[in-house]
């Protein structure tokens, strides 16, 4: 596989939420969360591709994706690894990175890290740092193309994939790595958007640092500032126990 100059980023994301709706419209500085995701990706020199669903409540999205001239692909609702292949071939490409909308924060460096791994590795997938995991949400999923359609293969249009990672453990010789933390120990901090406290403190960032703020500086604010995680750290054991429970056991 040759090296990507132009990583394409992959922004997934839906209109619709349970517990913050319409979270991916919610207003960040002049734009909302999710053109400020698109824009993120652009200024770390990705190729940002939305990635949405056919839902009539995900038109919002395309139309935004349509104004502001960037790709958008839509497949299907509930089978996210399927969209995710069908994305790729529309495309043309042999792999990708995972960017969710949840993440307005997430660092372009390190999706260049992961992606570089990825190839020069020769791996099917490069999951995120264990920082990121536990809610840092500083970078998601390195993927080949390949290993996503092994993965869905068998899959129904329908199925729910949304855990993309309970059917790609599953093949066999995975080649699979986490990748590296840069910064030992990262700072406790939870930057994904999933409750109305996550956006207050996002804001609260973006208020402070500004829409393009470097990880490296938010860090610091977080290690200036130790009582600042507390906005939205309590919503972290809920989200964990909720990702915990979506886990299907390997057989």
């Amino acid at each position: 596989m040759k090296v990507i100059e132009n990583i394409p980023a992959f922004v997934t994301v839906r209109s619709t939420s349970r517990r913050l709706p319409g979270k991916c419209f919610l207003p960040f500085g002049t734009v909302s969360v999710l053109n400020h995701v698109v824009l993120r990706a652009k200024y770390y020199g990705l190729y940002p591709i939305i990635c949405t669903t056919r839902e009539p409540a995900d038109d919002r999205i395309a139309e935004l994706a349509q104004r502001i001239g960037v790709d958008c692909y839509r497949g299907p609702t509930r089978n996210k690894l399927l969209r995710w292949y069908e994305c790729c071939e529309h495309f043309g490409l042999k792999a990708f990175h995972s960017v969710d909308a949840d993440d307005p924060f997430f660092d372009g460096d390190e999706v260049k890290r992961s992606m570089h791994l990825l190839i020069d590795g020769g791996y099917d997938m490069i999951r995120p740092t264990d920082s990121s995991s536990a809610g840092g949400a500083s970078v998601g999923y390195s993927l080949t193309s390949e290993v996503v359609q092994r993965a869905s293969d068998g899959t129904c249009a329908d199925q729910d994939t949304e855990m993309m990672w309970n059917y790609v453990e599953k093949i066999d010789n995975l080649r699979a790595l986490v990748l590296p933390e840069v910064q030992s120990p990262p700072p406790k901090l939870r930057l994904t958007l999933d409750y109305e406290e996550d956006y207050w403190l996002l804001e609260t960032v973006r208020r402070i640092l500004g829409n393009l703020a470097s990880r490296e500086s938010i860090n610091k604010l977080f290690l200036d500032n130790p009582d600042l995680h507390q906005i939205n750290w309590f919503r972290n054991e809920e989200w964990k126990a909720g990702q915990m429970s979506k886990k299907i056991i390997k057989s």
